[in-house]
């Protein structure tokens, strides 16, 4: 079977636009494992409609229609994904880790740096920059609109099609993405914060955020609580999905952290890597019967201004205990191969540290 058709060639038009593609699929369905299925689909019927398509210039608009539409079926077959913050009301201080929820139900962290996202605005009439459009609360705030809406946002904003474009993609008119594009507008900007991560990052500096970094993960290996919380702001949240349990402000959070994983019973380490555009951290936690630190969750880190304003845990060790109390101890619980795929492997951090 040959990858040509009227001159033009199929592969190399879908190695151009693969990597933004994949953070295209994301972004629509929150979910990194989703996302690779549609991103196979796409391409599957971009072969197929090869014939359809009569110059490389209108390749990306015509990749970007067949992706957008292979998303929006699959949002008709499924719940929408979140974060436990926006599952249930932050638990009090004293409240012990409670039973996890599927993980199907829960945003999956996205490797940027592994596969390639491009820095920069995808053309000059996008609103958000590539990486922007990444973090981790700008994805949250996505899942919350409905199809149409996401659809629209991301194209005109994200990807910087033009609304004649959108309208063409969607199989709708010009007057109704606008209409949709000001109601997502307006959606999303009561759910993210006023200052991106990666302005924050850009007004921090590599050795100011080298330096806050390497303070929390001292914190944690030493297990010392107080500059733990020296390093949160005041409304600061932890979540550790799959538990739905999550705690804020400070106060809630540190004493969590002095009453469970922070109480000097577990032992830690961390490697640094990059998740949504953000600084984050594998945790490993030691296991004696394998004499090693093996992995226990993926850490991203919020930032606002020199302090850590958020913290996402993506847990990736097995749910499925009967009794709650299982998960005080969940550094106890054994592997969950899905989930150890789909963040440490897929981040290409190590299976165990010595």
């Amino acid at each position: 079977m040959s990858d040509q058709h009227d001159g033009l060639d199929f592969t190399a038009i879908v190695e151009q636009h693969r990597a933004e593609l994949h953070a295209h699929c994301y972004r629509m369905l929150g979910s990194v494992h989703d996302a690779e299925d549609a991103l196979q689909e796409t391409m599957i019927r971009a072969w197929r409609g090869m014939a359809g398509l009569r110059e490389q210039d209108s390749a990306r608009a015509w990749l970007y229609s067949i992706a957008t539409n292979v998303c929006l079926t699959e949002l008709t077959r499924r719940s929408t994904r979140m974060l436990p913050q926006d599952f249930s009301e932050a638990a009090r201080p004293d409240t012990p880790p409670g039973t996890p929820i599927t993980e199907s139900t829960w945003i999956e962290p996205y490797p940027d740096q592994a596969l390639g996202l491009p820095g920069g605005k995808a053309s000059p009439e996008a609103r958000y920059e590539q990486h922007e459009a990444i973090e981790l609360a700008f994805v949250a705030a996505l899942q919350h609109l409905n199809a149409n809406q996401r659809a629209v946002l991301i194209l005109r904003e994200v990807m910087g099609f033009s609304a004649q474009e959108t309208a063409e993609m969607l199989a709708t008119s010009v007057a109704s993405v606008n209409s949709a594009l000001q109601r997502a507008r307006g959606a999303v900007a009561e759910r993210i914060p006023d200052r991106s991560q990666q302005r924050t990052l850009r007004e921090l500096g590599d050795r100011a955020l080298h330096n806050l970094v390497d303070r929390y993960v001292q914190a944690w290996e030493r297990s010392d609580v107080d500059a733990f919380a020296s390093l949160l702001v005041s409304d600061a949240s932890f979540a550790m999905p799959p538990l739905a349990t999550w705690y804020a402000p400070r106060y809630s959070v540190v004493a969590w952290a002095r009453e469970f994983s922070l109480n000097g019973e577990w032992q830690w380490k961390t490697v640094f890597v990059r998740a949504n555009a953000q600084p984050s951290l594998g945790f490993y936690s030691w296991d004696a019967d394998s004499a090693a630190y093996l992995p226990f969750a993926l850490n991203i880190l919020s930032l606002r201004g020199e302090l850590v304003c958020d913290v996402t845990a993506f847990i990736v060790r097995a749910i499925g205990a009967d009794e709650p109390n299982a998960y005080i101890r969940f550094p106890d619980r054994p592997m969950d191969a899905r989930q150890l795929t789909g963040t440490f492997e897929r981040f290409g951090l190590p299976g165990q540290l010595n």
